[in-house]
């Protein structure tokens, strides 16, 4: 590690929560493991209804006047707390993509549609586009029943956000999950 060789030390995130012997400031107001206020009492008193219940003395809100602390097993609020404070990220919102061309056989669109439903069930947009190259140019109404097709068999997944438009050479229409 490059860090070790300059002579620092990589930053750890310390938990600052005192626990069981570590708290020294007495008198304490002390929360049950039900949740029921027990007073303020001497942090003696509350270590030792502490080990009666095989729990920890965890002290909650050190910032208090007295301080409170709460009986409860320490392992878990860790865990509890870690979890929370990874839970706040969200799925960020992809645009995929399914091409087809207007003699794209059933069985193909039925695997797109699959495909489309899966990027859909993951709560990301789908951009449907029926693509056009040489004399398929001239048969315009044959991409737009495929472009039809697919989006009824869509329908129950996803809603249009945008209609189906010509944009050159394709067809495009954008669909958003329900």
């Amino acid at each position: 590690m490059a860090l070790a060789r300059r002579g620092m030390q990589p930053q750890v995130e310390r938990d600052s929560t005192r626990i069981n012997t570590q708290i020294r400031i007495s008198p304490i107001r002390v929360v049950g493991p039900e949740g029921d206020q027990l007073g303020v009492i001497s942090t003696e008193d509350a270590l030792s209804r502490a080990r009666d219940a095989g729990l920890d003395l965890v002290e909650v809100a050190p910032n208090e006047r007295p301080p409170v602390c709460r009986i409860m097993d320490y392992g878990k609020y860790k865990y509890d707390k870690n979890k929370k404070k990874n839970s706040h990220t969200s799925h960020q919102t992809k645009t995929k993509e399914i091409r087809l061309r207007p003699k794209t056989g059933q069985n193909d669109i039925d695997t797109k549609i699959r495909q489309a439903e899966k990027f859909l069930g993951h709560k990301d947009k789908v951009q449907v586009s029926v693509l056009f190259r040489g004399r398929e140019n001239a048969h315009i109404d044959e991409g737009e029943k495929v472009m039809e097709l697919v989006l009824e068999q869509l329908a129950e997944v996803g809603k249009v956000e945008s209609a189906p438009q010509r944009n050159g050479r394709r067809i495009i229409c954008m669909l958003a999950p329900r």
